[in-house]
């Protein structure tokens, strides 16, 4: 069956476009043939098992790793100049947290591309890193060394130093993965601040029980594209089955809701 993807009207100018995406780790594809249209102004999901390339989707789309085929555009361009754009919160388990610095250094460093490596950061500078702060929940622990915070402290910081950047379009990878109630809590209304404020946000995603109410867009992914569009349209039972495999049930496992794939 073919991928089902609804398309953005024609005077609309898609946030992201993805056309003919392949990227192979060892000549072994772990993303074939990905077509994908994400609107402006969408806080949108991508879900998919274990493996299925969402991390290198989103890597892909950056330019953090080489693509075999295919073409990237962002905002309509595809000029590496649109990265500046670009606000980017990896995975929390890709930072080395040993590193002696504090919160508010982190933050500042998510504008040295804006600065360059030559100016150094101003007043002005930690005047907005320590805004970021604020909008987290993290003000307070602005001098505190990076590895004395939570896990979901420390992921409120990387937040913090994708928001500082101002970008118009934010790539998040697993935001909620490890983090407490609290923290959740946090990253949602900041979700939703992002998307009143006109800001795209696109987020790799586990828990299907929170999807529908955090989302309103969707990607569904196993190396190739599944289906995509409106959150509402696309998160059914059979193209969650077509994700993960096969006959699903949804089970509880660790505080998420996840698919048990059966034959």
């Amino acid at each position: 069956m073919a991928a089902l993807e609804r398309q953005p009207m024609a005077d609309e100018t898609a946030a992201v476009t993805v056309h003919d995406l392949t990227v192979a780790y060892r000549d072994t594809p772990v993303l074939w043939d990905v077509d994908l249209i994400i609107p402006p102004g969408t806080l949108t999901a991508i879900i998919g098992p274990n493996g299925a390339g969402k991390s290198t989707l989103l890597k892909a789309v950056l330019g953090l790793i080489p693509a075999a085929a295919g073409t990237v555009e962002i905002f309509g361009h595809s000029s590496p100049e649109q990265r500046r754009l670009i606000g980017y919160v990896p995975q929390r388990g890709s930072a080395d947290w040993t590193f002696p610095t504090n919160a508010l250094d982190v933050v500042t460093m998510g504008m040295y591309g804006q600065l360059g490596w030559i100016k150094r950061p101003g007043k002005r500078e930690h005047e907005r890193a320590m805004h970021a702060l604020d909008q987290v929940g993290m003000a307070d622990y602005a001098q505190r060394q990076i590895s004395q915070l939570s896990g979901g402290q420390q992921q409120r910081v990387f937040l913090a130093r994708a928001l500082v950047q101002n970008a118009e379009l934010y790539f998040m990878d697993e935001p909620f993965a490890g983090v407490d109630a609290q923290t959740e809590l946090a990253i949602v209304q900041l979700l939703h601040t992002l998307r009143s404020e006109g800001k795209t946000v696109i987020v790799v995603h586990h828990d299907l029980e929170s999807a529908p109410e955090y989302f309103d867009w969707l990607v569904l992914l196993n190396i190739r594209k599944i289906a995509s569009g409106p959150f509402d349209e696309i998160f059914t039972q059979d193209n969650l089955a077509r994700t993960y495999g096969g006959a699903m049930n949804l089970v509880r496992f660790g505080g998420q809701v996840r698919p048990e794939v059966g034959g």
